[in-house]
């Protein structure tokens, strides 16, 4: 994926923003890596359909970042911070993924002869997403109950919002092959674009950026008194429709793309004296 000057000047100045912002407040951090599989959920194949969910999954991969704010000096099980102390921490994350994408479902089973139907199956693209934000995560437990290993596990929610550069690729090999020719795609997509407005086309090859709404459950295990497991079930909403790399005009795109990652990773903690 290539990022221009306009988006590497966003994540500049988005990390420092952030980083002056917290300059103010004492904390701990905690530094990890986190990865596994990912399902995106886009207008290829049929949407609830178990074949396209488990057709169109790959993997992404994630450096985490955490503020803790149970080793502030200023810490007192008194005060009104502690609750806040306690129960939460700031994930900051920056992730990739890639997602190759094909259609799948009723409308390319092999006994649909149609030039549609073939048109769909030899369609194919991909999904490539890089993503940088924060989220606020609660801990129903005491976060300090926990790094004094008094249980194992430690459940949480979360949510937040992600920065994504996105740069979808699209492919046929139908007809002439070309992307640029509508005939080689699935003709109700190209009869549904007003012909008068040529940028909005059904297909979307170049790199753009959005934002995204990220909601998270998951849990830690405690491993050492400075390293846990963590286990984390996120879903992932874009504000755009074109992650894909497809953003057709029928009244079955009801909704922008998603996905739901599954990952497990590993964190250990620092500055804790």
């Amino acid at each position: 994926m290539m990022l221009n000057y306009k988006h590497l000047s966003f994540i500049f100045f988005f990390v420092i923003g952030m980083s002056e912002g917290f300059s103010q407040f004492r904390f701990s951090n905690e530094i990890g890596v986190v990865l596994g599989p990912v399902a995106f959920q886009s207008d290829f194949g049929e949407r609830k359909d178990f074949e396209t969910n488990a057709g169109n999954t790959s993997f992404g991969v994630g450096i985490v970042h955490y503020m803790n704010f149970t080793f502030l000096r200023s810490y007192n099980s008194r005060s009104r911070s502690s609750f806040f102390n306690q129960h939460f921490k700031v994930r900051n994350e920056l992730s990739f993924s890639k997602i190759k994408l094909n259609h799948f479902g009723k409308w390319v089973d092999e006994a649909r002869q149609s030039e549609n139907a073939e048109r769909l199956r030899r369609h194919s693209g991909s999904a490539q997403n890089i993503n940088i934000g924060s989220q606020l995560e609660y801990f129903p437990l005491s976060i300090r109950e926990f790094e004094a290993i008094n249980f194992s596990f430690m459940p949480y929610v979360s949510l937040g919002l992600q920065y994504t550069v996105f740069s979808p690729t699209v492919e046929t090999t139908y007809g002439n092959g070309s992307i640029n020719d509508p005939d080689n795609f699935y003709q109700p997509w190209v009869q549904a674009t007003d012909p008068n407005f040529i940028e909005d086309s059904f297909l979307f090859d170049g790199s753009a950026s959005t934002i995204s709404v990220v909601g998270s459950v998951g849990t830690r295990y405690k491993l050492t008194t400075l390293s846990d497991l963590v286990f984390d079930l996120k879903w992932q909403y874009f504000f755009d429709d074109r992650i894909d790399g497809l953003d057709h005009n029928l009244r079955s795109n009801k909704s922008n793309d998603w996905l739901v990652w599954l990952n497990v990773g590993y964190i250990i903690y620092l500055d804790n004296n």
